[in-house]
């Protein structure tokens, strides 16, 4: 049986141990591994922020501009700053990260780099700067600014060559300047390929690993702003999670180890084997802890045809567990509308979320209990059990050095009742417990109710059922060094609803027809199924792509397409519709720009809409799978009503 010492017991059990009653201060323990540094503490403490996209996409319609866009369609009606910001706070989120410059190349601020920037639109008489008003908004409302700069330019004529680059880093120098502080520092992994160069539409080509000269330009920004972290899919700060749905992995470690994509060992953004940033790397070379990226919405920017898809307030609970409550931060897409504002839509989602997240904290139950450690450092308050209650991640419950494991309980004050319980510990330390169980007192006996690996600066352990008891128990079973726990919370988070699907968008296929049954699975309804094989082989079965009979004629808005994740994403297509199945018209052609990193289903919005009986899906282009060969995949293809 256990020996547990609760803190009145702490003199007697220095004087079984044979230690001196003084007051003499016991050493702390030594670190373990890479730590982090005080800007990626600071950032860390962060938890969720917002990403905005905001550019000639939200006019255009689209994820990715070419580049060609006229900096004339933008011209947002009725913007305002202090509303978009006013929307996010209320989610309770604590930064804001502006997407400066997205592919397309338009700026904006009025840079000096090009002309593809704010100045030349009818936003204000091209005397606006929207980096600016957002800056000042977020600085007057208390929140911090952090910047989106694609190092990838579809308009810019240099692209390609060294100058580009001194080009790019200009840019980030006039951000890192003259906006004030910058929490935070964005880098896509999306670079080189096709676009509209200066007027030549063409596909230019870079090497990933050294265009850049990554570790200079990483420098540049260190030195003009100091407290920021750089983020990218191999930091250096702070790494992408590998996804873009939502959810980190579990475990999700905070340290990791980038390794590089064609068998190298270099890693560089868009050239790493980015789905282990999913849990990281135990005992990894870097301290680079995951953010976790997701939308609002289906699209990164701002789509009419989506006000049905915005994520629910039960919807963000859940992505916030699975990506806070793992020891990342969470970062949320909130894209503004053509008036320049966050659609209502997404005001109320935002204030709901944030009105959960601030009932669930409201009550700690862990508050008042008496506590009984299995060890003790010593007599120094500075390791006592008691300040795992002290709401402070830095002070912790500390063990012996060589005691990697060990118990904790909470004997609370009364019954309480609860579904969430929270751990941390302090990282200034390092990442150092591994395996960790929770109990509960039930019955007369003890309950295990959830086990799992890594904690780090913050675990949520959501409970599938309200829980009812006077006593817990955290159990430490495996750890890489002495204990260094800083933080017990029990808490009781709202039951989430499931979201509501509009029946009148749904689209019947079960009379549905394709010209060949080799493709019946891509229009069966059912995702789990799917039409997978090698481009080679789908032209020859397939040369004017999938064809669909509807049998009836339908009234069609849009089209949508759900990819094989693994092998057959589709980033490139053409959709034309037929009255009879012999006279075809093209209706659009385009790419679905982010599919890569974020493999859902893909939206093709007509810009009116059209009535047919038959519709083709052509997949132009195919993403290369990890064995290299080209494949297309399609689980469904379908109409839009």
């Amino acid at each position: 049986m256990k020996k547990f010492i609760g803190s009145a017991s702490l003199a007697f059990a220095m004087l079984m141990a044979g230690a001196s009653c003084s007051n003499a201060q016991v050493s702390a323990p030594a670190p373990y591994g890479v730590l982090p540094s005080a800007a990626q503490v600071e950032w860390q403490a962060m938890d969720m922020y917002a990403f905005v996209h905001f550019t000639v996409n939200t006019f255009t319609n689209k994820e990715w501009g070419y580049g060609d866009e006229s900096e004339k369609i933008f011209n947002p009606t009725n913007f305002n700053a202090d509303q978009i910001v006013s929307g996010i706070k209320a989610a309770g989120l604590t930064g804001l990260i502006l997407t400066c410059k997205h592919h397309d190349g338009f700026c904006l601020w009025p840079t000096k780099t090009t002309f593809h920037n704010i100045t030349k639109s009818p936003w204000k008489n091209g005397q606006g700067d929207m980096v600016k008003e957002f800056a000042d908004a977020c600085k007057k409302q208390g929140i911090k600014f952090g910047v989106y700069l694609s190092p990838w330019d579809r308009n810019n004529a240099a692209y390609g060559t060294p100058d580009y680059v001194r080009i790019y880093r200009e840019q980030m120098k006039e951000l890192l300047t003259n906006y004030g502080p910058v929490f935070e520092i964005w880098h896509d992994g999306a670079n080189g390929g096709d676009g509209y160069y200066g007027g030549a539409r063409k596909e230019v080509k870079i090497d990933r690993y050294t265009y850049y000269n990554w570790p200079e330009t990483w420098g540049l920004e260190k030195q003009l702003q100091p407290n920021a972290v750089i983020m990218s899919d191999v930091g250096p700060d702070v790494r992408w999670v590998g996804t873009e749905t939502g959810f980190s992995g579990d475990p999700c470690w905070a340290t990791y180890t980038p390794i590089g994509d064609k068998d190298s060992a270099v890693a560089a953004p868009g050239q790493v084997l980015y789905e282990l940033g999913l849990n990281g790397t135990r005992n990894g070379k870097q301290w680079m802890p995951a953010e976790t990226n997701f939308s609002i919405r289906p699209g990164w920017f701002y789509h009419a045809t989506e006000d049905n898809k915005v994520k629910t307030p039960e919807d963000l609970l859940n992505h916030y567990f699975a990506s806070v409550g793992h020891g990342t931060t969470m970062l949320l897409n909130v894209p503004p509308d053509q008036r320049g504002l966050v659609n209502e839509i997404d005001v109320a989602s935002l204030k709901g979320f944030g009105d959960i997240i601030r009932q669930m904290y409201s009550v700690n139950y862990a508050a008042g209990a008496s506590l009984q450690a299995s060890d003790l450092r010593g007599g120094d308050k500075a390791y006592a059990a008691e300040n795992v209650l002290d709401n402070d991640p830095y002070t912790y419950w500390g063990t012996k050095d060589g005691v990697n494991t060990g118990e904790l309980v909470l004997n609370l004050a009364g019954s309480k009742t609860f579904n969430v319980i929270r751990l941390r510990e302090n990282i200034k330390l390092g990442q150092r417990i591994d395996d960790w169980a929770v109990d509960v007192w039930e019955n007369g006996q003890w309950t295990e109710l959830k086990k799992g690996t890594a904690i780090g600066y913050c675990r949520l352990i959501r409970s599938e059922r309200m829980v009812t008891t006077d006593k817990v128990r955290i159990r430490i079973t495996k750890g890489a060094a002495s204990i260094c726990l800083s933080d017990v919370g029990l808490f009781k988070a709202p039951e989430v609803k499931a979201a509501g699907v509009r029946k009148d968008l749904i689209v019947d296929k079960a009379q549905w027809k394709s010209h060949n049954t080799r493709f019946s699975a891509a229009i069966d309804g059912d995702a789990g199924s799917a039409v997978q094989m090698d481009m080679n082989t789908f032209k020859k079965l397939a040369p004017k792509g999938v064809v669909v009979d509807m049998q009836f004629p339908a009234r069609i808005v849009g089209f949508n397409y759900l990819p094989v994740k693994d092998k057959g994403l589709v980033d490139k297509y053409k959709i034309y519709t037929s009255d009879d199945g012999k006279t075809w018209e093209l209706r659009k052609e385009g790419e679905f720009s982010n599919i890569k990193a974020n493999p859902i289903e893909q939206r093709i919005d007509l810009e009116k809409p059209v009535n047919a009986r038959y519709f083709r899906f052509e997949p132009l282009h195919v993403l290369p799978a990890k064995d290299g060969r080209q494949y297309v995949g399609i689980a469904e293809v379908g109409i839009i009503k």
